[in-house]
């Protein structure tokens, strides 16, 4: 990795990192979200209000169905509410753009293409050629595979293809990154490889950066802050801090099993689940 990590400072909130003081990250506000599907019997997502600042890592966790994945649509552009409104640093958001990107589980990749053109694909119609050729080696070092660049997409791992699929997302140098669930279908290993040089990345980038996810223990990895969802029809029911340094977010140690446990709880007690993985 080349990134270098980024020094924490005290917010207030325990060992909680402060975002990058270098961020390139956008201010993201999300105003009175609520919408609704043809044919529903109701909303899917009812007046949801919240903000995250630049450079903050920010998950949505909650259980199939609460309606988190159709929020980060709506926040990149995809999709747009029945009514309410998003906006990236004071401007409406109507459409994707490079300056927000979003990854999803399926990293969706042309595999008779090799790593450095499915890479370069976010390019090949706003970079010149030479821009390109500088581009594309910086974002396949900064995801470890600045080796693969030749490879065919068809002859790497899951991770190994997810780790192109970052590539292309980071390529357009965007303000924020969405992540639909981009980890869930890898093995323990390498997702929380992945969880770890994600967050490493969008710190030394200064990016904000938002995940979806069901998982627990991604999330108290992975993010500053964690918006806990309700279902029926979707809303934000706990904003909750993660206070743990960077060293403390692996796993095995007090001060993680402590988060987990909280942040287990609240989703447990908001969920009606009994439990979920570490």
């Amino acid at each position: 990795m080349k990134v270098e990590p980024i020094n924490r400072t005290d917010t207030g909130q325990g060992n909680a990192p402060a975002p990058s003081a270098r961020s390139n990250g956008a201010h993201v506000a999300v105003r009175g979200l609520t919408h609704t599907y043809r044919r529903s019997d109701g909303p899917v997502l009812s007046d949801i209000s919240f903000s995250v600042e630049p450079g903050e890592i920010v998950a949505l966790l909650g259980r199939s169905g609460c309606g988190k994945s159709t929020l980060l649509h709506m926040v990149s552009g995809l999709s747009m509410p029945s009514s309410g409104e998003v906006l990236m640093n004071g401007n409406s958001v109507r459409a994707p753009s490079p300056r927000w990107v979003m990854m999803f589980q399926a990293p969706s990749l042309y595999p008779w293409m090799s790593v450095a053109q499915n890479a370069a694909l976010g390019l090949r119609f706003t970079q010149r050629r030479y821009e390109i050729a500088t581009r594309v080696p910086e974002v396949l070092d900064l995801v470890d595979l600045g080796g693969f660049a030749d490879r065919n997409a068809q002859e790497l791992s899951g991770g190994q293809q997810q780790r192109v699929a970052l590539a292309r997302s980071l390529a357009p140098k965007p303000e924020v990154l969405l992540l639909d669930e981009p980890f869930s279908a890898l093995d323990a290993f390498t997702r929380r490889n992945l969880q770890q040089d994600v967050r490493k990345i969008a710190r030394g980038l200064g990016l904000t950066l938002m995940i979806v996810t069901h998982d627990v223990g991604e999330a108290v990895r992975m993010a500053d802050r964690v918006l806990v969802l309700d279902a029926n029809p979707g809303r934000i029911a706990s904003d909750i801090q993660i206070s743990l340094s960077d060293a403390d977010r692996n796993g095995g140690n007090d001060a993680f099993q402590r988060e987990h446990t909280r942040l287990m709880q609240t989703y447990s007690d908001i969920a009606q689940v009994p439990g979920t993985q570490a």
